[in-house]
């Protein structure tokens, strides 16, 4: 693999200096050639000591495995992994970002997982494994599953002595949600906010995206909305924030959002419902609860879903190294002591079996992820296709657009249609 192929399949920016100089002087090593199993994730300290943790289970158990971990912070983590593919020297282990799930596999990073002896896919029915997998190939399996949601602290709604809308199909809808935000911003004595400007939530614009009629991504590998659904989204913010009931971008340090500032100042946030087991412990005094997104009543059938969040093993895994890395992969998505070890704050097990062993001893926030998952996934959902080869960075565009918008240096129409525009050409250029 060469350097033009990587900017193809990345999308443009997407290969840092460092990347394009290794893909320039690659080597042509294929992962750990002395039986040892270098393990990739990622996350913040907490996380990595947890990981470091249940990893040292692991080998007490199998003295013969060695493991090698590989840690960083979500962005160096995809940095790190462009160089690796650049010279053939990919973790034989490793999880994949939401944006690189079909960037990878279009890189050849995955092996086939259904034929590993010490890789046991007895706790996952056949029906459920078929939605794992990808082109037909159980080459990736979920870690974990999580959905879109709006979170909020009940201590600062009890403070105001305010109510969400009814948690039902007639009044939980995006209509009533931004009829309460603007109330609760103009009348709580905190002087507090109602939410965060969240556009940039990925999942949560997806759900909004697949409530409209349209999809994020299609089939073929497209984005799949037309621009006035991209334009409402932007309009039902851009409505809050004129009307003060949102942070601004420089509030809250940008389109992703502090929380370390957010939690302070707003009652509630949109974004994933694994959130709120690292989140909540930030500001443990408050009480936080979270449901589902809303949706209006005329929201397109199937419109819920989950999100599974992947882990996969490298195509050129050494033979030396096969045996250690299938253990270590079955430990991780078929032992209750890894997640007893790491916690819940990459979402709820998709082991079914996993799942009902770890909900006793589970953490009040804990619940409430493995609640909601719960709820949403027994509803009705459409088919969900991943981010296509190319589309890598269509978050830092949809940044860059939010803030055109929110700075009135474009019009909401103007700004979709430019985003739709660069994304596209983005993911075309990555076919050639």
């Amino acid at each position: 693999m060469n350097r033009r192929t990587f900017n193809r399949l990345l999308g443009a920016g997407a290969v840092t200096a460092a990347a394009t100089a290794a893909t320039a002087c690659g080597g042509s090593s294929s992962g750990s050639s002395d039986g040892a199993v270098r393990y990739a994730w990622w996350g913040d300290a907490v996380r990595q000591k947890n990981y470091e943790a249940a990893l040292a289970v692991f080998s007490k158990e199998n003295p013969d495995v060695t493991v090698r971990p590989e840690f960083a912070d979500y962005t160096a983590f995809q940095e790190r992994i462009t160089v690796q593919m650049a010279g053939r020297n990919v973790p034989e282990l490793f999880w994949i970002p939401s944006p690189q799930v079909l960037t990878y596999e279009a890189a050849g990073l995955y092996r086939t997982l259904d034929d590993l002896e010490d890789f046991d896919l007895s706790d996952y029915p056949p029906e459920l494994l078929e939605t794992f997998k990808l082109g037909g190939q159980l080459n990736t399996m979920p870690r974990s599953v999580f959905t879109p949601c709006v979170r909020w602290n009940q201590t600062f709604l009890e403070e105001a002595g305010a109510e969400l809308p009814a948690y039902d199909e007639a009044s939980w809808t995006w209509d009533a949600l931004a009829e309460f935000l603007i109330d609760y911003s103009a009348d709580n004595p905190q002087g507090r906010k109602g939410a965060a400007y969240c556009a940039n939530g990925d999942m949560v614009f997806e759900s909004w995206v697949r409530q409209h009629g349209g999809d994020l991504w299609t089939a073929e590998g497209t984005l799949g909305f037309e621009p006035e659904v991209l334009e409402g989204w932007f309009a039902w913010w851009e409505n809050l924030r004129a009307k003060g009931a949102t942070l601004e971008l420089s509030e809250q340090e940008g389109a992703d959002g502090e929380w370390s500032l957010i939690g302070e100042k707003a009652l509630l946030t949109l974004q994933n419902s694994n959130h709120i087991v690292d989140e909540a412990q930030q500001f443990p005094d408050y009480d936080f609860q979270q449901r589902m997104t809303p949706a209006n009543a005329d929201a397109t059938p199937g419109s819920r879903f989950g999100y599974l969040s992947r882990i996969a093993m490298y195509a050129r895994t050494a033979e030396g190294s096969l045996p250690g890395a299938a253990k270590l992969l079955n430990f991780n998505l078929n032992d209750a002591r890894m997640v007893s070890q790491t916690g819940l704050t990459v979402g709820a097990p998709a082991n079914p079996r996993i799942l009902a062993e770890i909900r006793p001893d589970a953490t009040p926030d804990e619940i409430k992820l493995l609640d909601l998952v719960d709820e949403e996934m027994k509803l009705e959902q459409r088919p969900r296709y991943e981010a296509p080869p190319g589309s890598g960075t269509w978050r830092d565009v949809m940044a860059r657009t939010i803030e055109a918008v929110t700075l009135g240096s474009t019009s909401i129409p103007d700004a979709s249609a430019a985003f739709i525009s660069e994304v596209s050409r983005e993911i075309d250029a990555a076919k050639k």
